[in-house]
């Protein structure tokens, strides 16, 4: 019987390309590799890798033992979280993912006080602007702006994150903005890799490329710099409230709304930890909904 740590071995050569990208999944060095895969083949009597300029390309047999390890992989993660969902007793490591704009503006306070309330829980904030695998125990809990949460998740959507148009107090723009007007102003938008989204779409659908001045890879400091005055920007609401110095000059952007979701795999939803959480943030989010769907007042200007 081939030992589940050699599936694993041809499952990390496979997805790395390479024996040293395999060591490094694996934590273990290159050599070890190197010799195990040697061994494997001989004891099977049969290539599972041609090693090819582009790097290691499984064999039909070597694509065989992928499919099965990851096949095994999954039995695996689904035995560990029903065995994690029998959990009754609010503890131990509970590990959360969000992006780095929901944890900097909203979720900071709420892991706070859920740390108060339940100190037997350890939190762990997986900071990531793609969305992580709550199948494959990448994350317990997500906290998601999207529209497509995912269909194999539970939880729910909290709130419609709403989308406004700021610029700083300073720059003595009156508002509301006429839309024939966008034209006129510089802006501060969106790097190539936030390319899809659509608040980056329709900026090159109003403004023009040519009046973007500024550009950022991530939400995160786009409130910051159209507060001193470098140019407009378009805003999830929730961030323009509570970033002083800036003034609405165009209300909510009801094409731009996605949701914001609360949500955890339906294998662990009843775990202590996971359920306790889940509360928690709910009700926290639940009490942020005006501002996260713009209808709260902005901050006072500054000066």
């Amino acid at each position: 019987m081939i030992p589940w740590d050699d599936f694993r071995l041809v499952r990390a050569i496979a997805e790395t390309g390479s024996l040293a990208g395999a060591a490094e999944q694996l934590a273990v060095n290159h050599s070890t590799v190197f010799r195990r895969l040697g061994t494997l083949e001989q004891q099977l009597g049969a290539r599972l890798f041609e090693r090819a300029r582009a790097g290691y390309v499984p064999t039909p047999m070597g694509e065989e033992m992928v499919r099965l390890a990851e096949h095994m992989a999954d039995e695996v993660l689904a035995v560990e979280r029903r065995i994690t969902g029998q959990d009754l007793r609010p503890s131990g490591e509970l590990r959360v993912t969000t992006n780095d704009t929901l944890l900097v503006h909203m979720l900071t306070p709420i892991f706070a006080s859920f740390r108060a309330a339940y100190p037997e829980i350890r939190l762990d904030v997986v900071i990531s602007n793609q969305s992580l695998s709550l199948s494959k125990r990448d994350a317990d809990v997500a906290i998601r702006a999207s529209d497509r949460p995912g269909d194999t998740l539970v939880g729910r959507r909290m709130a419609s994150i709403a989308w406004g148009i700021y610029g700083s107090a300073a720059q003595g723009i009156a508002g509301p903005l006429d839309p024939a007007d966008l034209r006129r102003y510089d802006w501060i938008g969106f790097s190539d890799n936030l390319g899809a989204i659509k608040p980056a779409k329709w900026l090159r659908e109003r403004v023009g490329e040519e009046k973007i001045i500024y550009r950022v890879n991530t939400v995160l400091g786009l409130a910051e710099a159209a507060a001193t005055g470098m140019g407009l920007a378009l805003l999830p609401c929730f961030i323009a409230a509570v970033t002083p110095g800036l003034v609405q000059l165009m209300g909510r952007q009801g094409e731009l709304e996605s949701g914001l979701w609360l949500l955890t795999h339906p294998d662990i939803k009843a775990t202590a930890r996971v359920r306790t959480f889940m509360e928690h943030a709910g009700r926290e989010i639940g009490k942020l909904r005006g501002r996260i769907e713009g209808m709260e007042d902005q901050p006072a200007t500054a000066g």
